[in-house]
């Protein structure tokens, strides 16, 4: 519809009807911030229905009348493709966790010395136990929703938090910033979990263990109708973005403010006279925390003022100016019957406790970590033992200690398996470190995923489109069971995995046939061998020439290689010592994958072989990447940051603070004109 087509639409809806439509909505809107806000419903669920049943009658009868913020558009019609991807432009931090009245006591004094105060008013609210996500305003509306993720990046859940009944489609009041960011925590009540986990299993469905995990998992459905049948709620508790306005002086009248606003907030927020008023606080909610109908881990701690919280900065990725402080982790004995070795994504040997179920924090627990050998030596855990099994909050349950006054004269000692459970590659446990690992890297299947996505990523293989959740479709398939796989795939076969279409499966298919074309270090690197980076990759390259000759190396020769130690020299020769590693790297080379005709090895007495280089800046004729690739060419190693091991900073324009650190450690600096002389003169000390 034209903008004209727009006018003359709403033109012809009667006035009578836009006021009616416009009371709806308000009506029903202060009828669900009463219900899912305010827990204080006016008015029955029918009469709720009622309004609602006759807003979409209007707006069937006058289309003009929808609005993006209409109550009667929460649900989207269509499953998303996938998620977006949204850059936080304020980063979101994570917390610093305190677990004990000492470490709460030292984060006081840290704040009150850096501010040069006697003493400091805190904000206090509980530490709700969901998934923390950003809400985007505009003029007071309602236009984008994102998860934390990273903290830098998250994923674009707007349709999924639409369906939210606490998260106002528009702000209430007056006052707000044109463009703000609220930044909170959806969560499940565990009334609304429970009712879910008991509809889900009369569905035969599965169900969820925890209230947490139903938030996240229901929050990141592609169909946002099924989200809309989940009990989503939602607590605000700060901002980000603030732009065409300005917020109160503190955090309490923050969130004070929020709450005018229509943005659900914690019952339980308190503002406080120093340290002591928040070890109160403390122990106040711990008392009640049972009474609250959604699980808390703990409370947060915030500098109220804002000026202080600004004076007092970040480090690192959280804030001098807040803390968590967890509530002690919850215990409860029982008996280990077994251990299971799971293989992860990446290889790692991981040891799962099978315990004797037993209810502690919150769910029953039959399972446990670990973590890893050296765990299970320093806690001298045994199969058969009676283990005290800790839960707190979120994590993983874990073995805390053993009841050695209950130790059985047959408790067994753990031993690491020798062959991967899934495979049946050899696990290896390189010497001074914890985890164990399968060395079936290219066929275990436990590790298909991983080692398929590293193997199309840019820097490997760079096949355009083969992202995760299509890796994830062609396992699931059947149709990439190993790497040699993806060069046997079909547009048929592709066109008929879901979101997938034939012109999609047609870009892969051309993506894939361009990657056969590649290089040798883009191949090794692709591998995925233990130990061999990028940088690695480069070097092992040009120093063999050829795959076969890296292949039959022994470890004396690959430890003739700059920057290969006997502990990476081991792991290439773990990775090639399984015949079904060497059995993919056959099928992927009979599948046409190739690169440039073998070069004789390098000089190394005129080459640079071993030499490190660091760019910084622009270069005139050629892209960083371009001169990280020719420096490598002639046995080159490129890093990121300067140190005392660089040989070679090549600055171009606007170089930065490398360029400083690199003058200050005395590391030669090369422009762009130096580095091309370099080159060529490392060129010539190819002997082919």
């Amino acid at each position: 519809m034209s903008a004209s087509d727009g006018g003359q639409a709403n033109a012809a809806v009667p006035a009578q009807i836009v006021a009616q439509a416009a009371e709806l909505r308000e009506q029903i809107e202060h009828h669900n911030h009463c219900y899912y806000v305010d827990n204080a419903p006016q008015i029955p669920d029918a009469d709720y229905d009622a309004l609602m049943r006759t807003l979409q009658a209007l707006e069937a009868e006058y289309p003009a009348l929808v609005t993006p913020d209409s109550p009667t558009q929460r649900v989207s019609g269509q499953p998303a493709a996938e998620f977006a991807t949204v850059v936080h432009d304020i980063p979101m931090l994570s917390l610093d966790n305190a677990f004990s009245e000492a470490d709460v006591l030292a984060f006081d004094r840290r704040v009150r010395e850096r501010l040069g105060v006697d003493e400091v008013d805190y904000c206090c609210d509980p530490k709700i136990d969901g998934l923390a996500i950003s809400l985007l305003y505009v003029d007071g509306r309602f236009v984008r929703g994102a998860t934390r993720g990273d903290g830098t990046r998250g994923e674009d859940v707007t349709q999924n938090l639409r369906t939210i009944r606490a998260i106002p489609l528009h702000l209430q009041g007056q006052g707000w910033p044109n463009r703000l960011e609220i930044r909170g925590e959806v969560y499940m009540t565990q009334q609304g979990f429970s009712e879910m986990n008991r509809r889900l299993a009369n569905r035969a469905e599965k169900t969820f263990v925890n209230p947490r995990n139903a938030a996240s998992g229901s929050l990141r459905q592609l169909d946002s109708q099924i989200t809309a049948q989940r009990p989503l709620r939602f607590f605000g508790y700060g901002v980000g973005v603030i732009e065409g306005g300005t917020l109160p002086a503190t955090q309490f009248e923050l969130i004070n403010a929020l709450k005018k606003w229509g943005i659900p907030v914690s019952a339980h927020l308190q503002q406080v006279a120093g340290i002591s008023g928040c070890l109160d606080y403390h122990r106040h909610i711990a008392e009640i925390r049972h009474q609250m109908g959604y699980d808390i881990d703990g409370v947060v701690y915030k500098v109220n003022r804002f000026e202080q919280q600004q004076a007092l900065g970040l480090v690192a990725r959280a804030p001098r100016w807040a803390i968590a402080h967890k509530f002690p982790a919850q215990e409860a004995l029982t008996r280990l019957l077994d251990v299971d070795w799971q293989v992860g994504r990446t290889g790692a040997i991981t040891p799962v406790a099978r315990l004797e179920p037993i209810f502690v924090g919150g769910v029953t627990v039959s399972n446990a970590t670990l973590h890893n050998l050296d765990e299970i030596e320093r806690k001298d855990v045994r199969i058969g033992d009676t283990v005290y099994v800790r839960r707190a909050g979120d994590v993983i349950p874990e073995i805390a200690r053993v009841e050695l006054a209950c130790r059985p004269v047959d408790a067994r000692i753990i031993t690491l398996p020798t062959l991967c459970p899934v495979c049946g590659a050899h696990v290896v446990r390189p010497e001074g470190e914890a985890i164990a690992r399968c060395t079936g890297q290219l066929a275990c299947p436990a590790q298909r995923k991983e080692a398929l996505r590293h193997f199309a990523s840019r820097r490997a293989m760079d096949i355009d489109g083969l992202g995760d959740k299509l890796v994830d479709l062609l396992v699931a398939h059947g149709l990439a069971n190993d790497l040699a796989d993806l060069y046997h795939l079909t547009t048929e076969q592709l066109a008929v995995l879901p979101r997938l279409a034939e012109k999609s499966a047609n870009n892969l298919i051309q993506a894939i046939a361009r990657s056969r074309q590649t290089t040798l270090a883009r191949f090794l690197y692709a591998l995925g061998i233990p130990g061999v980076g990028e940088a690695t990759a480069q070097t092992l390259a040009a120093y063999f020439g050829n795959l076969a000759d890296f292949m039959a190396a022994d470890a004396e020769a690959l430890q003739q290689v700059s920057d290969v130690g006997p502990v990476v020299a081991k792991q290439i020769l773990d990775f090639f010592a399984e015949a079904d590693n060497r059995h993919v790297i056959e099928r992927l080379q009979v599948a046409g994958v190739r690169w440039s005709a073998p070069q004789s090895p390098i000089n190394s007495a005129v080459a640079l072989a071993g030499k490190t280089f660091v760019l910084t800046g622009t270069l005139a004729a050629m892209t960083r990447d371009e001169a990280a690739a020719a420096i490598q060419r002639v046995g080159g190693k490129v890093t990121s940051s300067v140190s005392k091991q660089t040989d070679y900073l090549v600055a171009g324009d606007h170089p930065g603070s490398k360029l400083t650190k690199a003058v200050a450690l005395g590391v030669s600096v090369l422009d762009e004109q130096a580095l091309n002389e370099l080159l060529s003169e490392a060129e010539q000390g190819w002997t082919g």
